[in-house]
């Protein structure tokens, strides 16, 4: 075991997250902790709802973060929304689907599973002849699942989750920022996400906003607020919400008015995720999604200029990543490892039915530029080069170029 301070190797991340974090969110981190009843530390959190709510496009009062990674921010919502019995709808065309599906039956809820192929996403049509055999509580919906690229039509879903009196959360970790998601015009009642996708920052926080009608479902549920001398249960009905630091119940307590003490605030990743959020409200949301788009873009069509085919359903797939298929004879981990050995890029890899097939390349956040894109590109072409691919030299980049200049003639802007 070293004493050594650990040193990590630079990378240029440009797989489906974590991504690089912004400069910037790196030295918000970096700013002196103060105690968590501090004025100024209520300042911040109350900042930085303000700042969420208008990424979320919302004006959900339960705006807010929780403390862990985006998987965190799902688990909260499901054990703090399902009681046990309750009929859960999980639409899955992914790895995350899946995910959605074990928290919800560890939730104790009755969960009925609808799938589409890897590569596809479902019609609103198909869900909601679903919705109507079912008749769940709650659909669980991932809008961008990175194991497949897809990103998951959700504008006429919350329409017809009212229709049916059905709650309607998404997991929206991997699209938020990077695919439009106005959560209100589109009727969704919770959504959870994470930083370190589209939002540029550190794995660590997962920003988290509830409608009315969760927050009375969650409220509606008998909680116990901890404290030194015992227990009380708020009044109302239901079961108890099984998890104690996942209790959105105490969590909406401790980021209310009544501040009442639940956990030390993770006051580093508050910072961090307040200056995400800042970043992109100073961007503008939709030109963040633009953003994404024009990156995306660049690199699709140069990766298709390379001789490579990208995966899926490219009308449903994600803005901020792309699946591409490895070429035949060509040994996936290999070619991984030499971009991030020669080249500090690391590009991903793949689960379940699409392991070894694909490679996942990102586009998000503060790596959604034009330098990333270009040199991911040239050192992708040396590398198949090598592997034995002989793609024509400069297509990628040459591809990549043009979607460039064809977006400056357009907007005049780079």
């Amino acid at each position: 075991m070293s004493a050594d301070a650990f040193n990590p190797p630079s990378r240029l991340l440009m797989g489906p997250g974590p991504i690089n974090a912004d400069p910037r969110v790196l030295r918000a981190m970096s700013a002196p902790l103060i105690g968590q009843f501090d004025p100024a530390m209520t300042a911040c959190m109350n900042d930085t709802q303000a700042l969420y709510r208008r990424v979320f496009e919302t004006a959900n009062e339960a705006t807010l973060l929780i403390d862990g990674t985006s998987r965190a921010g799902i688990e909260a919502v499901l054990v703090s929304l399902i009681e046990p019995g309750d009929r859960v709808l999980v639409p899955s065309f992914g790895r995350f689907g899946q995910l959605l599906r074990e928290i919800a039956e560890r939730a104790g809820g009755e969960v009925h599973v609808i799938e589409a192929e890897w590569g596809e996403v479902f019609t609103p049509e198909r869900i909601e002849a679903a919705i109507r055999e079912v008749r769940p509580k709650l659909l669980a919906l991932v809008q961008g699942d990175t194991s497949t690229t897809m990103c998951q039509p959700l504008a006429d879903i919350g329409a017809i989750c009212r229709a049916h009196d059905v709650l309607f959360y998404s997991d929206a970790t991997a699209s938020l920022a990077g695919n439009p998601l106005p959560v209100d015009e589109w009727q969704l009642d919770a959504v959870t996400a994470g930083l370190q996708k589209c939002l540029a920052g550190p794995s660590g926080s997962a920003p988290t906003t509830l409608s009315k009608r969760a927050v009375d479902c969650i409220r509606g549920r008998a909680h116990v607020e901890a404290g030194l001398q015992g227990a009380t249960h708020a009044a109302g009905g239901g079961s108890r919400i099984r998890s104690n630091y996942f209790d959105l119940a105490m969590i909406l307590d401790y980021w209310g008015e009544a501040r009442l003490n639940h956990h030390t605030e993770a006051t580093s990743m508050l910072y961090a995720a307040r200056e995400c959020a800042r970043l992109l409200v100073e961007e503008g949301m939709p030109q963040a999604v633009a953003r994404h788009a024009l990156h995306g873009r660049a690199l699709v069509e140069g990766v298709r200029a390379l001789g490579l085919q990208p995966f899926g359903d490219q009308r449903h797939r994600m803005h901020n990543v792309v699946g591409v298929y490895i070429p035949e004879g060509v040994d996936g981990e290999a070619l991984r490892r030499t971009l991030l050995e020669d080249y500090a890029i690391e590009i991903g890899t793949s689960f379940g039915p699409l392991h070894g097939r694909i490679w996942r390349i990102g586009t998000m956040g503060y790596n959604a530029r034009r330098d990333t894109v270009m040199t991911t590109l040239a050192a992708l072409e040396q590398t198949l080069h090598q592997a034995g691919v002989r793609p024509v030299a400069g297509s990628g980049v040459g591809a990549a170029r043009e979607v460039y200049a064809d977006q400056q003639d357009r907007t005049g802007e780079s």
